[in-house]
C-alpha cells in the first residue's frame, strides 16, 4: 500500500496526542476569560500553534529514539493503533534523519512563538516554555531520555496539565490563580491515565529495549492500578472543586466522560495481557480525555457569558 507524504507525515505527527494539548490551552484561556479578563485572541493562537508544533517534535523525537533503542519495531506483528509509536519507521515510510529535521523545525517554531509571548506577557512566559521544551527534548532524548527512567508518566502530567493550562492562563490574565491549577490537573491526571494504558501494549518491547516506564517496571497489573488510580483522583478533584467552590457546578459537565472512562477500565482489565484486543480501551481514555476537556470549556463559557 502506497501512502502519500501528507498522510505519511500527518500519521508521524500522531494527532491524538495533540488535541490533548490544544484542549489544555482552550481550557486555561477560557478561565481566564470567564473571570472577566480581556480575551487576547493573538495570545490563545499563539501557544496554540506553540504547543502543536511542540507536540510534533515530541512526538516524532520520541519515535526516533525508540526506533534506535529497539522499543518499536515490532515487524511482521500486528500493532496496536494507539502505542508503539506512529510505525512510520518500521514500515520504512520514513527516515529517522528526516523525522529529526523536521522535530528540529518544530521545535524552533515553538522557540519563537514562545519568545514572543515571553517579550510582551514576562518572565512566567519564559519559564513554563523553557520548561515544557526541554522536558519535551529529553523525554526520550540521551543523556537524561526520563521517559526511559520511570518519569515519563508524571513529565506528561505535569506538562499537559499546570505547564499548558496555566501557561494559556497567564498570557490572558498576567498571573495565576487556584482555579486553573486545579482544572489543570483534571487534565493532566487523565493524561497520566492515557500514557499509562498505552504502555500496557508496549510491555514486552519495553523490557526488551530497558524502556523502563512505570509498567514495564512494575507490570502490567500495577499499571492498572495506577490507570485506574489517575482517572479516580482527576474525577475526585473535579468534585472538589465544586464542593469547596473554586468554581461553579456547572464544571460537573467534565463528568459526562465517565461512561468512556468506565468502558477503558472494563476493557482495559478484560484484555490486560491481550496487545490488540486492548485497543478500545486506548480510544476510549482518549474519548473520556477529550469529553472532559470539552465539558470544562463548556462550563467556564456559560459561566463566562452569565457574567457578561
Amino acid at each position: 500500500m502506497i501512502c502519500s507524504p501528507i498522510v505519511v507525515w500527518i500519521r508521524a505527527f500522531r494527532l491524538h496526542f495533540i488535541i490533548p494539548a490544544i484542549l489544555s490551552v482552550l481550557l486555561g484561556s477560557v478561565i481566564a476569560w470567564s473571570q472577566g479578563y480581556p480575551f487576547h485572541v493573538l495570545n490563545c493562537l499563539l501557544v496554540m500553534l506553540g504547543v502543536t508544533l511542540n507536540s510534533m517534535g515530541l512526538n516524532m523525537l520520541d519515535d526516533v529514539f525508540d526506533f534506535r533503542n529497539a522499543a518499536d519495531r515490532r515487524k511482521n506483528k500486528e500493532k496496536n493503533p494507539y502505542s508503539g509509536g506512529s510505525g512510520v519507521l518500521t514500515d520504512n515510510l520514513l527516515t529517522p534523519k528526516s523525522m529529526l529535521k523536521a522535530s528540529v523545525l518544530c521545535f524552533t517554531g515553538t522557540s519563537l512563538t514562545g519568545i514572543y509571548l515571553f517579550w510582551v506577557c514576562g518572565w512566567p512566559v519564559l519559564f513554563l516554555g523553557l520548561f515544557g521544551l526541554l522536558s519535551s527534548i529529553f523525554y526520550t532524548v540521551p543523556p537524561i531520555k526520563f521517559g526511559y527512567r520511570g518519569f515519563g508518566e508524571l513529565g506528561l502530567l505535569v506538562n499537559f496539565g499546570p505547564v499548558l493550562v496555566l501557561g494559556a492562563y497567564y498570557v490572558q490574565a498576567g498571573g495565576f490563580a487556584i482555579e486553573p491549577l486545579l482544572a489543570s490537573l483534571i487534565l493532566g491526571l487523565i493524561m497520566w491515565s492515557m500514557i499509562i494504558i498505552n504502555e500496557i501494549p508496549d510491555y514486552d518491547d519495553d523490557r526488551d529495549a530497558r524502556k523502563w516506564n512505570l509498567v514495564a517496571r512494575f507490570g502490567r497489573q500495577a499499571g492498572l492500578l495506577l490507570y485506574v488510580v489517575g482517572l479516580v483522583a482527576a474525577y475526585l478533584v473535579l468534585i472538589f472543586m465544586v464542593m469547596s467552590s473554586v468554581s461553579s457546578p456547572l464544571v460537573l459537565l467534565g463528568l459526562l466522560s465517565l461512561p468512556w472512562a468506565l468502558h477503558s477500565i472494563l476493557v482495559a482489565d478484560r484484555f490486560l495481557h491481550n496487545p490488540l484486543h486492548i485497543a478500545p480501551a486506548n480510544l476510549s481514555i482518549i474519548k473520556a480525555h477529550t469529553m472532559t476537556g470539552l465539558g470544562l470549556i463548556a462550563s467556564y463559557l456559560v459561566t463566562g457569558f452569565i457574567r457578561q
